[in-house]
């Protein structure tokens, strides 16, 4: 029997949809606990080919929502254990693991010969990161977020908005699974939906998911959804990140992480300063620089540009810089 049989019978896949859910390229930023259903049910669905990108390792804190995993797998690149289990459940299903960090630098080389991209990583950067790359190509992005007991789903770029968009600002403070804690179900839902989303835009069903959130909440069980199809692209401040191979000497380099976090700044040149320095009376790059505010995830980085944008109207990008 076709393992496929049971979805072929329903009249929006059939014979052309299997088909084009074998045809389609999918590449996947992140190897944990959103990916867990999503790498599940997509290899079950037939997808094609599948390209899976984590830079990190399996660890026991984690797999009480990376269900792909277990205790042979820690210490190991989370994309080989998780190919391994894949080609266990589909082998028809070609998945290739890269054991990288998505920046802006590989980005395009990425997301260029996709189909299709979906955000499963615990970061801001990334998803912005992944939102301009395929606003730019034109690439539908399905992109997450879980955080305690709530998460989100939409589908942006493409026919769609882009997530500056929907979420102009980044969030006031930083907070991640390791940081804010997570519930495992409550991954695999907000996963399960992300897949779902996936193959509704492959098989283009109609209505389409690019445009729309889903939030669900656990503690309350309830969920939401709403369309943004006429979100307009913003047109204020919009700070791309870059990769620390594109600073150059001419740039005014700001490294906003502390000596405890980073003995050695980004440039030999870079000025230490916080946040909160930049404004009316902070410093400022001369008329001719660019401004380049670097720290760990971003967040330090995206506010002190507001800050600086604020008095000064030269171009300024950002650097999340992780732990190097």
């Amino acid at each position: 029997m076709n393992r496929y049989v049971r979805q072929m019978i329903l009249p929006q896949v059939g014979d052309a949809g299997q088909k084009a859910l074998l045809d389609a390229h999918v590449l996947i930023i992140g190897a944990g606990g959103l990916a867990a259903p999503v790498l599940q049910y997509l290899v079950g669905a037939g997808i094609g080919q599948i390209t899976l990108v984590d830079p990190d390792c399996v660890d026991e804190s984690n797999l009480h929502r990376q269900t792909l995993f277990g205790q042979s797998s820690i210490g190991r690149p989370k994309v080989i254990a998780a190919t391994e289990t894949l080609q266990n459940l589909n082998p028809e299903s070609r998945v290739t693991p890269l054991v990288e960090t998505l920046d802006p630098a590989n980005a395009k080389t990425l997301v260029s010969p996709a189909d299709l991209v979906l955000d499963c990583a615990d970061s801001f950067a990334t998803s912005y990161i992944l939102s301009d790359t395929c606003l730019a190509l034109n690439t539908p992005l399905v992109s997450a977020s879980v955080l305690g007991l709530a998460g989100y789903v939409g589908g942006f770029c493409a026919t769609a908005p882009s997530l500056h968009a929907v979420f102009p600002d980044l969030p006031s403070r930083a907070a991640s699974c390791a940081t804010a804690g997570v519930l495992g179900p409550v991954v695999g839902i907000i996963g399960a939906m992300q897949a779902q989303m996936a193959i509704s835009i492959i098989l283009q069903l109609s209505p389409s998911p690019l445009g729309q959130i889903v939030q669900f909440d656990a503690q309350s069980f309830r969920s939401s959804s709403f369309r943004f199809d006429t979100a307009p692209e913003p047109k204020g401040a919009h700070f791309h990140f870059i990769s620390t191979t594109d600073i150059t000497p001419a740039d005014f380099v700001v490294e906003l992480r502390g000596v405890d976090e980073a003995p050695t700044p980004v440039t030999p040149t870079a000025l230490r300063q916080t946040a909160t320095d930049f404004g009316p009376n902070g410093p400022k790059p001369s008329a001719d620089q660019r401004a380049v505010m670097c720290c760990k995830s971003g967040l330090r980085a995206w506010q002190a540009a507001t800050l600086l944008n604020q008095t000064w109207d030269g171009q300024i990008v950002l650097a999340a810089l992780g732990n190097t």
